[in-house]
């Protein structure tokens, strides 16, 4: 049966230069665990086969090395926001859908990505994190952790650093619970102010293989 199947990955020094390494297979449970422990993740337009990547280099933050800056302690010293995890998951990522990017024609998360992170979420493995203000949610991030692992995956904001708050939060949780890495994907100006780097592909398989 399809939702039982595991579709294997060529090795992830494969990539072409944008990070393209796969095209096909489907978004079942046991796919997806296997493509993020192997450094791999889906990205693809709503309508498109779907496409799996592994960037090189990779963008990626390590927990003891997050940086706040002056303004958001203010923004934690006023207590603006109140934050929750795993409270509004399925919220979280439709806000992530809809959002406005600054960027490009739209949303990548389709249907077909909403119901899968849906699927991981319901099965213990992905998790939001979320930012509220007056009982109404204002930001947040989802994504799937693994090991000692977060692989972020979206984020969204309807309010000044109302993400920005989830996500020092978040890995402030995240630093407590042991996780040793989080895995941002690809470049954002937004998550570079927040302490996010590069390292070589070959160096993040590597961590994946000690933190798995």
């Amino acid at each position: 049966m399809e939702e039982e199947t595991i579709y294997d990955f060529p090795d992830a020094e494969a990539a072409d230069e944008n990070g393209l390494l796969a095209i096909g297979g489907n978004l079942s449970f046991v796919t997806l665990i296997n493509a993020y422990k192997k450094g791999i993740f889906p990205w693809y337009n709503p309508g498109e086969i779907i496409q799996w990547y592994s960037p090189d280099p990779r963008f990626v933050l390590f927990p003891d090395k997050l940086k706040i800056s002056h303004s958001m302690r203010n923004v934690f010293n006023k207590h603006l926001f109140r934050f929750t995890v795993d409270n509004a998951f399925r919220e979280v990522i439709k806000n992530c859908r809809i959002a406005k990017r600054n960027a490009g024609p739209g949303s990548w998360i389709s249907d077909e990505i909403e119901n899968a992170y849906i699927h991981l979420f319901e099965k213990g493995f992905a998790h939001s994190a979320e930012a509220w203000q007056n009982n109404e949610l204002t930001g947040g991030l989802y994504g799937v952790m693994i090991g000692k692992v977060f692989f972020g995956e979206s984020m969204f904001s309807n309010k000044s650093n109302a993400s920005k708050f989830a996500f020092i939060s978040w890995a402030k949780v995240l630093q407590k619970a042991g996780i040793e890495l989080i895995d941002c994907q690809v470049y954002t100006e937004h998550l570079e102010s927040l302490g996010a780097e590069f390292i070589p592909r070959q160096q993040f398989i590597q961590l994946l293989n000690e933190l798995i």
